[in-house]
């Protein structure tokens, strides 16, 4: 079998990332982090930016080192075209031109949703990982996106349901800093969730039709529901922050997985993935477990390692591009939202 040599480059948000893969075979994957935005308690886009140009050359060398390879071997470089900050894309699409150019071969402009679910076919070293056959539903949560998807092909993704306002790790990290807890705070409320009573407080769950999502009227009600407690009781929060983490999660997870549900239903589809930042918290994953013992469901849960932005899924995304000679020209952008080749129904 040929060996194809990937170099992927994720730089969408506040993590600079690059990967090497041999074929569908992980060797390295990277990841520089950005702390300079935890007192800011949130992303800050010129922030990211900086950090990026700082970061990318440093965690290629890495990759580069740890995959036991010299660039020289690379037979394609892939990068996140978008959706994101459009400051960090232009960096990682900026290097990924450049060192593609001085390499003499082509670039693969990889979408950053369809990457998410594409790291489900990331091979281990045995190459006995199970992966998803096609047709397969994949929910992608994360903090920007919260969509499922019908996936027919690895290229053929058809959008069924996503979030007409925030999305459900948004809905995590600004319930976690009504608590005042750090950010990202979605972490933290799945820590805290696990020694609390995920039924001491109910909130309600939005009302919208079909397959769509909708965390912004959680979000308030959580708001509302303290700021009223607060004013008996001021120390209520600290009192109850464990109850508080596991009722506010539960209501989360049982929007997603009451849509995941249907989604099934209507489609007869019961392979079901989940991709995504938040296809690390606990609750979500036991859920999906629950459903695979109770639903006859085959779930595919992804490695923690990808479910957070890396550049292993671009890495991928841009092999299965390799195989179809789907190459990029120079001139191309980066988008910040809106371009990817995903359609709801």
């Amino acid at each position: 079998m040929n060996k194809t040599y990937i170099l992927g480059i994720e730089s969408s948000c506040d993590d600079t990332s690059a990967s090497i893969l041999c074929n569908n075979q992980m060797l390295s994957n990277v990841i520089a982090n950005q702390s300079v935005h935890t007192e800011f308690g949130g992303v800050v886009p010129e922030l990211a930016s900086r950090a990026h140009q700082q970061n990318i050359i440093p965690v290629i060398v890495s990759a580069l080192k740890k995959a036991g390879i010299d660039k020289k071997e690379l037979n394609a470089v892939a990068f996140t075209r978008g959706p994101g900050l459009l400051g960090s894309l232009l960096v990682g699409t900026s290097f990924a031109k450049a060192f593609s150019m001085g390499l003499d071969v082509p670039i693969i402009e990889i979408d950053h949703m369809q990457a998410h679910i594409l790291s489900h076919f990331i091979q281990n070293q045995e190459g006995n990982r199970l992966i998803p056959e096609f047709p397969f539903l994949c929910l992608t949560v994360s903090g920007g996106h919260t969509q499922i998807s019908i996936i027919r092909d690895y290229f053929e993704m058809e959008v069924i349901g996503l979030t007409i306002d925030d999305a459900a790790g948004e809905a995590f990290d600004k319930s976690a800093k009504i608590m005042s807890l750090p950010y990202p705070g979605g972490p933290f409320i799945d820590k805290y969730a696990k020694e609390g009573n995920p039924l001491a407080f109910t909130f309600p769950k939005p009302s919208i039709p079909g397959l769509d999502f909708s965390f912004s009227g959680l979000k308030t009600s959580f708001l509302y529901f303290l700021r009223d407690r607060l004013k008996e009781t001021p120390d209520f929060i600290e009192k109850h922050q464990s109850d508080l983490c596991a009722s506010i999660q539960f209501a989360i997870v049982s929007t997603l997985m009451d849509k995941l549900s249907k989604a099934v239903k209507q489609t007869g589809i019961k392979q079901v993935a989940i991709a995504g930042g938040v296809s690390a918290n606990s609750g979500l994953r036991n859920a999906m477990l629950k459903m695979q013992e109770t639903q006859g469901w085959t779930v595919f849960l992804p490695e923690f390692q990808f479910t957070t932005d890396n550049a292993a899924m671009i890495a991928i995304a841009g092999y299965y591009k390799f195989l179809r000679n789907e190459f990029a020209v120079q001139s191309a952008v980066p988008y910040s939202r809106g371009a990817s080749r995903q359609k709801k129904k």
